[in-house]
């Protein structure tokens, strides 16, 4: 994808979809995510939600095979929809890095 292309993309969203793709980019920016961490020999150094052991692939995995959030929150309690919305930011700005990590789990 072309920057003009992207520009056009960018422009077409709604209001709150800029929000979130400037929040998303900042956070890449500083390589700061909000309510993600990645520690060494916590989750194979997976990143995951803060202060858990909730894996993002896992979460994305899940939501391949058909779990909405709400069934997210109801099977993992302690993580919010803020969690959830951090993981998937993080998932969609780190694709490749997730995919390896279903692949090395044996999910994809």
């Amino acid at each position: 994808m072309t920057l003009k292309e992207l520009e056009e993309e960018l422009l077409a969203l709604s209001p709150g979809e800029k929000v979130q793709a400037i929040h998303l980019l900042a956070q890449s920016l500083a390589s700061n995510w909000q309510g993600i961490e990645k520690t060494p020999r916590v989750c194979g150094g997976d990143a995951r939600i803060a202060k858990t052991r909730i894996p993002i692939w896992v979460l994305v995995e899940a939501r391949r095979l058909g779990y909405s959030d709400a069934d997210l929150l109801t099977s993992y309690p302690t993580i919010t929809a803020t969690d959830l919305a951090n993981a998937w930011g993080y998932a969609e700005a780190h694709a490749d890095e997730i995919e390896l990590a279903l692949e090395l789990n044996e999910v994809a």
